[in-house]
Protein backbone atom coordinates (compact mmCIF):
# COMPACT_ATOMS: atom_id res chain seq x y z
CA UNK A 1 0.00 0.00 0.00
CA UNK A 2 1.44 3.56 -1.11
CA UNK A 3 0.33 6.03 1.54
CA UNK A 4 1.79 9.45 0.44
CA UNK A 5 3.80 10.85 3.64
CA UNK A 6 3.25 14.12 4.67
CA UNK A 7 6.42 16.32 3.90
CA UNK A 8 6.43 18.83 6.68
CA UNK A 9 6.04 16.12 9.07
CA UNK A 10 8.96 14.29 7.73
CA UNK A 11 10.92 17.34 7.26
CA UNK A 12 10.65 17.39 11.36
CA UNK A 13 11.59 14.29 11.57
CA UNK A 14 14.87 14.63 9.87
CA UNK A 15 15.61 17.59 11.71
CA UNK A 16 14.66 16.59 15.05
CA UNK A 17 17.27 13.21 14.46
CA UNK A 18 20.05 15.16 12.88
CA UNK A 19 19.56 17.60 16.50
CA UNK A 20 19.53 14.05 18.44
CA UNK A 21 22.45 12.90 16.72
CA UNK A 22 24.53 15.43 17.02
CA UNK A 23 23.77 15.47 20.58
CA UNK A 24 25.07 12.26 21.12
CA UNK A 25 28.48 13.49 19.35
CA UNK A 26 28.72 16.41 21.21
CA UNK A 27 27.45 14.99 24.80
CA UNK A 28 28.03 11.58 24.69
CA UNK A 29 30.26 11.62 27.71
CA UNK A 30 26.97 12.16 29.48
CA UNK A 31 25.14 9.52 27.65
CA UNK A 32 25.69 5.65 28.45
CA UNK A 33 28.62 4.19 26.47
CA UNK A 34 26.52 1.90 24.28
CA UNK A 35 24.35 5.13 22.94
CA UNK A 36 27.75 7.39 23.13
CA UNK A 37 28.87 4.74 20.74
CA UNK A 38 26.70 3.40 18.57
CA UNK A 39 23.36 6.08 18.73
CA UNK A 40 24.97 8.48 16.31
CA UNK A 41 25.27 5.55 13.78
CA UNK A 42 21.61 4.05 14.59
CA UNK A 43 20.39 7.89 13.77
CA UNK A 44 22.28 8.86 11.25
CA UNK A 45 20.95 5.66 9.21
CA UNK A 46 17.06 7.30 10.44
CA UNK A 47 18.04 10.65 9.26
CA UNK A 48 19.19 8.88 5.84
CA UNK A 49 15.46 7.15 6.42
CA UNK A 50 13.29 10.17 6.89
CA UNK A 51 15.22 12.28 4.02
CA UNK A 52 14.26 9.51 1.54
CA UNK A 53 10.96 9.82 3.02
CA UNK A 54 10.46 13.58 2.19
CA UNK A 55 12.03 13.55 -0.83
CA UNK A 56 10.29 10.27 -2.08
CA UNK A 57 7.08 10.62 -0.63
CA UNK A 58 5.15 8.52 -2.43
CA UNK A 59 7.70 5.40 -1.80
CA UNK A 60 6.52 2.38 0.24
CA UNK A 61 7.51 2.01 3.63
CA UNK A 62 9.54 -1.33 1.66
CA UNK A 63 11.66 0.59 -0.79
CA UNK A 64 12.42 3.43 1.56
CA UNK A 65 13.95 0.83 3.63
CA UNK A 66 16.17 -0.31 1.08
CA UNK A 67 16.75 2.35 -0.09
CA UNK A 68 18.08 3.62 3.36
CA UNK A 69 20.23 0.51 3.56
CA UNK A 70 21.94 0.64 0.00
CA UNK A 71 22.74 3.97 0.54
CA UNK A 72 24.11 3.43 3.98
CA UNK A 73 25.95 0.33 3.25
CA UNK A 74 27.43 1.98 0.02
CA UNK A 75 28.73 4.98 2.25
CA UNK A 76 30.04 2.53 4.61
CA UNK A 77 31.89 0.37 2.02
CA UNK A 78 33.18 3.63 0.96
CA UNK A 79 35.40 4.03 3.52
CA UNK A 80 37.60 1.19 2.66
CA UNK A 81 38.35 3.21 -0.44
CA UNK A 82 41.31 5.89 1.18
CA UNK A 83 42.48 8.02 -1.70
CA UNK A 84 44.05 11.50 -0.83
CA UNK A 85 40.99 13.33 -1.93
CA UNK A 86 38.32 11.54 -0.38
CA UNK A 87 40.65 11.81 3.01
CA UNK A 88 40.83 15.31 3.02
CA UNK A 89 37.09 15.82 2.50
CA UNK A 90 36.58 12.89 5.03
CA UNK A 91 38.84 15.63 7.46
CA UNK A 92 35.77 18.53 7.68
CA UNK A 93 33.12 18.36 9.63
CA UNK A 94 30.77 18.22 6.87
CA UNK A 95 32.65 15.43 5.17
CA UNK A 96 33.13 12.89 8.53
CA UNK A 97 29.35 13.78 9.30
CA UNK A 98 28.25 12.04 5.84
CA UNK A 99 31.04 10.42 4.67
CA UNK A 100 32.26 9.09 7.71
CA UNK A 101 36.34 7.43 8.68
CA UNK A 102 36.57 4.24 8.49
CA UNK A 103 35.31 1.25 7.72
CA UNK A 104 33.37 -0.82 10.81
CA UNK A 105 30.99 -4.00 10.52
CA UNK A 106 29.26 -2.62 13.44
CA UNK A 107 28.37 0.32 11.93
CA UNK A 108 26.51 -1.84 9.57
CA UNK A 109 24.31 -3.11 12.50
CA UNK A 110 23.64 0.12 13.73
CA UNK A 111 22.81 1.53 9.81
CA UNK A 112 19.82 -1.76 9.92
CA UNK A 113 18.71 -0.64 13.21
CA UNK A 114 18.16 3.01 12.32
CA UNK A 115 16.64 1.65 9.26
CA UNK A 116 14.22 -0.69 11.13
CA UNK A 117 13.51 2.65 13.63
CA UNK A 118 12.42 4.25 10.83
CA UNK A 119 9.88 1.78 9.49
CA UNK A 120 8.59 1.87 13.17
CA UNK A 121 7.88 5.32 13.25
CA UNK A 122 6.08 5.38 9.90
CA UNK A 123 4.00 2.64 10.58
CA UNK A 124 3.38 4.37 13.96
CA UNK A 125 3.02 8.04 12.50
CA UNK A 126 0.65 6.66 9.65
CA UNK A 127 -1.26 4.59 11.91
CA UNK A 128 -2.02 7.40 13.90
CA UNK A 129 -3.02 9.37 11.11
CA UNK A 130 -5.31 7.07 9.90
CA UNK A 131 -6.97 6.58 12.63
Amino acid sequence: MHIKKNRVVQLMLWILVILLGLGTRRYGEYMPQVIAVYGGDVLWALMVYEGFGFLCNRASTGKLFIFTLIFSYMIELSQLYQAPWIMSVRRTTFGALILGHGFLWSDLVCYTIGAILGVLIEKYILLRRAN
